[in-house]
């Protein structure tokens, strides 16, 4: 969903219960998760790095994490340092993307959506709704005017004027919790949803069908391959395949029941999707299978950037660090 390759959006060893009571807010108990005061600034941490991050990007060089009480944090060191951007709410944020290295849009509870033209130096509120208890959960821009924000029961939101302003949009008559939007080389996007549900879109998000599901829990995120060839994550450890832009799925074995949240592909080719508890499940046959590597710390993770030159920085519990992927 970031300008990196990655999809954002389980097993038998120990999960992260700090990581998993915050996904079950963001995810399943919307109403419950307000995740901060929308209309106050966001309290300057000088560990803010540890705290819990929900989402980020990389772009021109330059890293964006964004988490828990209205953090945003900004890094043109490769992560060495990160400095903690003015933000005008506390809200819990949960998805952040950049068009460019100057404008970038980040969503999350309250409905808040946040906008930069300055590449993260400030931050201006242009959206909330709180008192509709419906938390925002991803953001995507096709270009620097027409983006879309997505979330709970099926909120689907809409700016064509590059998020100056936003217009609702019902793309279903089912109000499932809409957990990721994800672009695919082709062309078509895709939406990872709650209760087994996965919706394609081949013209730009006008217009969204469902997809024949494979399982009936949520999905929490695609990861779009070479040609038609797409992988879908969710809970439990489930992990899916399809050769055919999602109209037909093969299961993949995963070795783990942890949840999965965040999947990308490396520039040498190597997928990677991650979960809770320190789970990651790599792959080198461009997704047929997969190896688990637990991660010793046990962390919960909920997004993977890369970077720009040790790999792999997850965000998640314990707030942003690296991590290896073995040979």
């Amino acid at each position: 969903m970031s300008v990196q390759n990655r999809g954002v959006p389980a097993r038998a060893c120990p999960y992260s219960p700090a990581l998993a009571v915050v996904l079950l807010v963001v995810f399943w108990v919307p109403a419950l998760g307000a995740g901060g005061d929308s209309g106050a600034h966001a309290e300057v941490a000088h560990l803010a790095r540890y705290s819990l991050l929900l989402d980020g990007c990389q772009v021109g060089g330059m890293l964006v994490a964004v988490g828990e009480r209205g953090h945003i944090l900004i890094s043109e060191d490769g992560g060495v340092s990160w400095l903690q951007a003015k933000v005008p709410t506390r809200a819990t944020l949960t998805g952040v993307f950049f068009i460019d290295r100057d404008r970038g849009w980040a969503v999350g509870h309250d409905a808040v959506i946040l906008r930069t033209r300055d590449g993260g130096a400030s931050w201006d509120l242009v959206h909330q709704a709180p008192d509709e208890q419906r938390p925002l959960l991803d953001v995507w821009f096709s270009d620097a005017r027409h983006g879309f924000a997505i979330g709970a029961y099926g909120y689907f939101l809409v700016t064509e004027d590059g998020g100056q302003s936003w217009q609702s949009r019902q793309i279903s008559e089912d109000d499932f919790h809409l957990n990721q939007l994800m672009p695919a080389a082709s062309g078509a996007l895709y939406i990872a949803a709650e209760a087994g549900v996965l919706y394609r879109s081949d013209d730009g998000g006008d217009t969204w069908y469902e997809l024949p599901s494979p399982y009936e829990g949520s999905f929490f995120g695609t990861l779009p391959l070479q040609g038609d060839s797409l992988l879908a994550y969710g809970l439990r450890g489930h992990l899916f395949r399809s050769e055919d832009g999602g109209s037909s799925w093969s299961g993949l074995e995963s070795g783990t029941q942890a949840l999965l949240s965040d999947a990308l592909r490396l520039t040498n080719g190597t997928i990677v999707v991650a979960g809770l508890g320190g789970t990651l499940l790599v792959s080198r046959d461009d997704g047929r299978s997969f190896e688990l590597q637990q991660q010793l710390d046990r962390l919960g993770i909920a997004r993977l950037v890369p970077h720009p030159e040790s790999g792999l920085l997850a965000m998640g519990e314990g707030g942003v660090r690296l991590v290896s992927v073995q040979d």
